[in-house]
């Protein structure tokens, strides 16, 4: 049995990044981008207007000028504007031949055809977008390493760009052990629980932004534990077994594991709630046994599965760890790190009630993990402990 710290380490050190691959930009979205990418084309690709008014020469601004066409944006038709003239023209709109800038529609006095101007502010080149302004052909656009964020994916798709490559975010499998588990909607029989723990992990992994994942379920007896194992190992990268990882006569998660050619890294962790933790790796894929118990498989998962996945995608951890006064005294046996369901505010945590590893009704009101650390047996109240924002 190892300590919390050197499990977490043994993750770091059993996985890299998947590989890379070129994804449409639109399915791109919350990646990381494998290459730097640089623009194709200057944009804009013309000089463009930044705002509704009338394009001049700006020797010309003085003067009434002849209203001489229009220019909307999405034109395909050019022509040369001439001393003495003006022409309408709209937000993105190409200047005319000859124009170099725009004067605000606000800043201007029409009388019939004739189109005179009211801005002392008024210097050449004003209200005009230039060529290349937004970027340059062949100059750096984003870098290998860049968060595909809304505003990255509308820029990549600004300067034309469709294609990109990334790190991919990885497929997961959840494997549900245990002959007494019930759908909920369904009755609930004698000896059977809800399972819940399908939802909790869905939700949590969509969170993250993992949307490929595959719910399978598997009988207590080792052959069918082998086999769906089998299969999820084969169309997935990560793989979430809960329940069936303990010592029990009905645990054969370990057993499966072995069978199926996944080298243990470790096996049981020095921590309550989720002290059977299972780590292994086949190959690339990575495997982790969670126990059964609802808020054990959800410490788990913010502890261990969640800085994994964000490595195979090549990302940061987005789980956050603060520090934080204790507001209440709590004594735990040397041994074991505990993580207490609790409520972060103003720099202090409170452990909630209902620490039981098979209760939710705290975890769904709680909005951290409270670390106690496995070497200390009392806690009082102001005491600076460890917390993990869930």
């Amino acid at each position: 049995m190892i300590g919390v710290e050197e499990a977490k380490k043994l993750i770091s050190e059993n996985i890299s990044p998947l590989k890379s691959r070129l994804k449409p930009l639109e399915a791109s979205s919350e990646h990381i981008l494998a290459q730097d990418v640089s623009g194709a084309y200057d944009i804009p690709a013309f000089r463009q207007s930044s705002m509704d008014g009338y394009a001049i020469i700006f020797d010309d601004k003085d003067k009434e000028l002849d209203l001489v066409g229009e220019m909307a944006a999405g034109t395909a038709n050019q022509f040369i504007l001439k001393n003495g003239q003006t022409s309408r023209i709209f937000t993105g709109a190409p200047l005319p031949e000859g124009a170099d800038t725009v004067v605000m529609q606000e800043r201007t006095i029409k009388n019939g055809n004739q189109i005179s101007f009211s801005d002392d502010k008024l210097i050449s080149g004003s209200n005009v977008r230039k060529v290349g302004s937004e970027i340059r052909s062949g100059e750096l656009a984003m870098q290998k390493g860049d968060l595909l964020t809304p505003a990255a994916m509308a820029f990549l798709a600004g300067i034309g760009i469709s294609e990109v490559e990334v790190y991919p975010m990885p497929r997961v499998a959840i494997i549900l052990t245990g002959n007494e588990l019930q759908q909920p909607g369904l009755p609930l029989n004698f000896g059977q629980v809800y399972e819940s723990n399908s939802y909790s992990l869905s939700a949590a992994l969509k969170k993250e932004g993992i949307h490929d994942i595959e719910i399978l379920k598997a009988e207590d007896t080792l052959e069918i534990l082998t086999e769906v194992l089998k299969s999820a190992l084969e169309n997935n990268d990560v793989v979430l077994l809960t329940g069936g990882v303990s010592v029990g006569d009905y645990d054969f998660v370990i057993k499966a594991a072995g069978d199926c050619g996944v080298k243990q890294i470790f096996h049981k962790v020095k921590q309550k709630p989720g002290k059977p933790l299972f780590f292994g790796k086949q190959k690339d894929k990575v495997i982790f046994g969670l126990p059964g118990n609802p808020s054990s498989v959800l410490n788990c998962y913010y502890n261990y599965v969640v800085p994994a996945v964000k490595m195979l995608s090549n990302k940061q951890n987005s789980i956050l760890e603060i520090s934080a006064e204790l507001t209440h005294n709590y004594t735990k046996p040397k041994g074991l790190t505990h993580f207490l369901k609790g409520n972060y505010k103003d720099g202090k945590a409170t452990p909630l009630g209902a620490q039981e590893s098979y209760r939710l009704s705290s975890f769904a009101q709680a909005n951290c993990l409270i670390q106690l650390n496995e070497e200390d047996e009392n806690f009082t109240t102001g005491k600076i402990v460890n917390v993990i924002l869930i």
